[in-house]
């Protein structure tokens, strides 16, 4: 099994609603994934609240192999995710191991 590790640090956002508005839009979108993707066993997305930290949210995915991973990428389903955070994205952090 792959575990699949995405940390996002977004853009400023005007104010701290809006900030967890578009987090909290984001976080449902991606556990969402889990109902679209079949190759996608669990998502699990969480909103950082510790303000010390860069990264806002995180993103721990397992799927069966590297494959899988490569079909959840390219899914459109996925791909339509990916285009709302790239809107509000600075950074993106990924880590893929074997659990």
């Amino acid at each position: 099994m792959i575990r699949h590790i995405v940390l996002f640090k977004m853009k400023p956002f005007s104010d701290a609603a809006s900030r967890l508005s578009k987090l909290s839009e984001i976080k449902v979108a991606l556990e969402d994934l889990t109902q679209k993707v079949p190759e996608l066993l669990r998502a699990e997305a969480g909103i950082n609240m510790n303000p010390a930290e860069d990264y806002d949210l995180s993103l721990t995915c397992d799927v069966n192999s590297m494959d899988d991973l490569e079909v959840y990428a390219n899914h459109p389903d996925h791909v339509a995710v990916k285009h709302i955070i790239r809107e509000v994205l600075e950074a993106r952090a990924c880590v893929d191991y074997e659990v």
